[in-house]
């Protein structure tokens, strides 16, 4: 699958002038398309934090609407556009592009608490193998907790010296910190999956290359989620699942994974059916990118199944 296409020269909307900002070790990367409203919101919220970040808007849209959104707006704020929806690897367009040797992911419908950037901004500096920190994540006005941040505190990765909270192999993208090189040296986002669960394999091979992946939960971020969400987004978590499989577990795991999707479609499930179709159109291309894990990441990854099933 190729590669996106870099962006056309960037735009800077709102007024000119260096991206400066309270905390200089920190760049905060938002990937958004056609909700204009949203990210108006996420780059409101981002630049009212005492650190001021710079903040970096990848436009995945289909038209002018995000520019003309931000083009008044008070702050500096970077607007890259790939010309075509590149999906989770907008994040890597961001990323190539930051001045600074941390990026902050946000969506258009989150962003981060105060505090939490110069926090994350410290735990890096202080632990040089920490690739990347997973925050806690707060759903909605009412500031629920999202399941997934139980689920990363129930880690059973053993604990290591030389970083800071629990070891993970999983994170939600719109709630992390990465280290620049670590996050560039992965490869960043692959442009296989495109979009849906791709957070797996960025925190794989971030730990196939010495990397740590932790959660933090002393850091923060608000999700804010519009009613519905975009609908027809299951099918992709499935196929991208299997797909991850494919590129970097064993081939036994990978082939019953593939069987559970396809007995799940020959009952008539329709995002099952789907998933099964893309698996099959991406497989050679998985295949051919295949790179299984060393042996200490596949170990931490049946950790992580055998507590699952339990």
């Amino acid at each position: 699958m190729p590669q996106p296409e870099e962006p056309r020269p960037e735009a800077t909307a709102g007024r000119t002038g260096a991206l400066d900002s309270g905390d200089s070790r920190v760049t905060v990367a938002v990937i958004t398309r056609d909700r204009p409203v949203g990210v108006l919101r996420t780059v409101n919220a981002l630049t009212a934090l005492p650190e001021r970040p710079p903040v970096i808007v990848v436009d995945n849209s289909s038209d002018d609407s995000t520019v003309e959104a931000l083009r008044h707006h008070p702050s500096p704020v970077r607007v890259l556009r790939p010309g075509r929806n590149t999906g989770a690897v907008g994040r890597t367009l961001a990323v190539r592009h930051a001045d600074t040797p941390y990026v902050a992911f946000s969506d258009d419908d989150s962003w981060w608490t105060r505090g939490s950037l110069r926090q994350a901004a410290d735990l890096l500096d202080r632990h040089p193998r920490l690739g990347l920190l997973a925050a806690r994540t707060l759903v909605g006005p009412e500031r629920a907790e999202d399941p997934l941040n139980a689920v990363l505190a129930a880690s059973p990765l053993p604990r290591e010296a030389d970083l800071p909270g629990r070891p993970v192999l999983g994170f939600l993208a719109c709630a992390s910190v990465v280290r620049r090189v670590a996050y560039l040296g992965a490869g960043g986002y692959h442009p296989l999956l495109f979009f849906g669960g791709e957070e797996t394999l960025l925190a794989y091979d971030l730990m196939a290359r010495g990397w740590g992946v932790t959660y933090e939960p002393s850091l923060t971020a608000r999700h804010h989620p519009e009613p519905g969400g975009r609908d027809g987004r299951g099918y992709l978590l499935r196929r991208n699942e299997v797909l991850t499989l494919w590129l970097r577990r064993p081939l036994p795991v990978a082939l019953r994974a593939t069987a559970r999707l396809t007995a799940a479609a020959t009952t008539g499930d329709p995002d099952a059916r789907r998933a099964l179709r893309e698996v099959v159109v991406r497989l050679p291309a998985a295949l051919a990118r295949r790179r299984p894990l060393p042996p200490h990441v596949e170990a931490a990854s049946r950790l992580l199944e055998r507590q699952e099933r339990r």
